[in-house]
């Protein structure tokens, strides 16, 4: 079988041949037990089943429907609109065909030839062709403020079932991932009579997905299966309703009355409150990386003992994580590495097996040694100074997110052994995320984000790129908050994205990762639990801890197309 694997030194890095298809797709469902159901859902074994999902959403729902749009209501993308491949980053796999079956690059990297999937119409009955495919990336091309992403192809189609995307410049092969499996494919016969492509909220949308609008209001919303989907007998469940709550506590309650089918809610003592409840199962999928975020360059701006270098690494060894687990994450989370990557998940990307993982317990000496090296010394309160700078920093989080609450509460005690306060601090989300994209913070507690796939540059980029920072006062869009900049990372980030061959880059991955656990910019704290609860009477073929066929979160795109055309009605 031809190499599916974007990871490839091979040119030919996505040749999809019919029998890896059929195996992709024929997602099978796992059996599951029947039983009652709530008023929310259709009963066991319902050919006309229906289930409803809660994604986070709070308060008035904002129709949008724009697949360009950042503020997109979540089933947009992989529901109603496909990309042209699916990357399951729930688990390390090959990228599963959708609207495209195959793709190669040129040997120089500037230009990359899909090959589209036949037989696939749009949910309005009107043919998918490449030109469709062309379209949406001219689109974005002719309209920059739609290419949130970056992505730089310009794209042709030569027949009906092929399309040539080509970039300016060489060795562009690291902008596969984002173009095949993070961009929504739209219709061109629809999207070019928009006259404003930046601000509809596109009420009608016509995609390929496995579901279609039915209904809109500012509470809850409803897609229908859509008749005419591509893959045969998909999906099984007829229709799927989005709804609003206002608390957590309303999530837990409708999940547990039977009103609720599919939700990701961080439920402390959540194995406690399923005892008894037969029908309700749930998957942990580890995957986000909870770190302080640190404003750290001082030639860009920040001011605070968090520039130091040596603050930033006695932080990292005087935290007890397998302490902070317990008190704030539930002993759901994950072991994290200072490397940013998913022990687990990237264990061929991490050079350096030391680097694999961080401490569980806090190495108090450590931390004093590397406090005491740097000239920080302990005040008559227990607290360092250096030069007359007390070694006292705030924290930022959002108010209501009590699992960071307390991490913060916890962290704040754990770092007074070492002489270090830390002056914790809420704030609404709208501010806290002001602060950290224009640095007007010390340290903020966050996570690493999932990148398109699971190759380390979409990590790396994002966060250690200089080019992805800015001046502090000024917004750092491309995602580096810590204000990083390191010409060594700079380097090794940009060979490593000129190359298709894994050998060199993991070469240049080394050198990252040699730089950023010394520097650490951002200290990893755990990866944090992403918990997600299914209501298995009336479907089955959720995701498991064993079968993690997708990322599972009910907010995730893309990932929630896998799900939506795999689970079938139980019974």
């Amino acid at each position: 079988m031809t190499d599916m694997t974007p990871r490839t030194t091979r040119r030919r890095v996505l040749a999809a041949v019919a029998a890896a298809t059929a195996a992709a797709l024929a997602l099978t469902a796992c059996s599951g037990g029947a039983g009652g159901t709530g008023g929310g859902s259709s009963a066991p074994g319902d050919k006309d089943a229906s289930i409803t999902v809660f994604n986070g959403s709070t308060g008035t729902i904002n129709e949008n429907w724009n697949p360009f749009s950042p503020t997109a209501l979540q089933p947009t993308l992989g529901v109603i609109y496909e990309p042209l491949f699916w990357y399951n980053l729930a688990e390390t796999s090959d990228p599963t065909p959708l609207l495209a079956t195959g793709a190669e690059w040129n040997d120089d990297g500037s230009e990359l030839t899909v090959t589209t999937r036949e037989g696939v119409t749009w949910s309005d009955g009107e043919p998918f062709t490449a030109g469709d495919v062309a379209f949406t990336f001219n689109l974005l091309q002719k309209t920059p403020e739609l290419n949130t992403s970056g992505t730089a192809a310009t794209a042709e189609a030569t027949d009906d079932t092929h399309v040539t995307l080509t970039f300016p410049e060489p060795d562009s092969f690291m902008q596969e991932a984002q173009v095949l499996g993070n961009q929504a494919i739209v219709p061109e016969h629809v999207w070019s009579g928009i006259d404003d492509p930046i601000t509809t909220i596109n009420p009608e949308p016509v995609g390929t997905g496995p579901y279609t609008l039915k209904e809109f209001s500012s509470q809850s919303y409803v897609l229908q299966k859509n008749e005419s989907y591509w893959i045969e007998g998909k999906p099984s469940v007829q229709e799927v309703r989005y709804i609003s709550l206002d608390t957590a506590d309303a999530a837990s309650a409708s999940l547990l009355a039977g009103e609720v089918d599919w939700m990701s809610s961080f439920l402390p003592g959540l194995d406690q409150m399923l005892e008894g409840n037969e029908h309700i199962s749930y998957v942990n999928t580890p995957a986000l990386t909870t770190s302080i975020f640190t404003c750290s360059n001082a030639d860009l701006g920040c001011e605070g003992p968090q520039t130091d270098p040596a603050v930033r690494q006695a932080m990292y060894w005087a935290l007890d994580r397998e302490q902070l687990n317990q008190l704030a994450g539930g002993g759901f989370a994950g072991t994290g590495s200072p490397t940013l990557l998913l022990p687990e998940r990237d264990t061929d990307w991490i050079a350096d097996p030391a680097h694999a993982t961080t401490p569980a317990g806090a190495d108090v000496a450590k931390a004093n040694q590397i406090l005491d090296d740097a000239g920080w010394e302990a005040g008559d309160d227990g607290i360092r100074a250096k030069d007359g700078e007390r070694l006292s920093m705030t924290i930022q989080t959002v108010s209501g997110w009590s699992d960071y609450i307390s991490l913060n509460d916890t962290m704040k005690q754990q770092l007074a052994e070492v002489g270090i306060e830390l002056e914790p601090t809420q704030l609404a989300w709208n501010e806290w995320n002001d602060n950290q994209v224009k640095g007007s913070y010390q340290l903020s507690l966050d996570s690493i984000g999932l990148g398109a796939s699971d190759n380390p540059y979409y990590t790396y980029n994002g966060k250690y790129l200089s080019a992805n920072s800015a001046k502090v006062g000024e917004q750092a869009s491309g995602g580096n908050y810590a204000r990083y900049s390191n010409p060594k990372v700079d380097a090794a980030i940009t060979a490593a994205a000129s190359t298709s061959d894994e050998a060199e880059q993991k070469a240049q991955y080394a050198i990252v990762q040699e730089e950023i656990v010394t520097d650490l910019p951002y200290v990893p704290i755990y990866i944090n639990s992403t918990l997600t609860e299914f209501n298995n009477a009336t479907v089955t073929g959720w995701p498991s801890n064993d079968d993690k066929y997708a990322f599972a979160a009910s907010w995730k795109a893309w990932d929630n197309g896998i799900v939506l055309k795999t689970i079938q009605p139980a019974g």
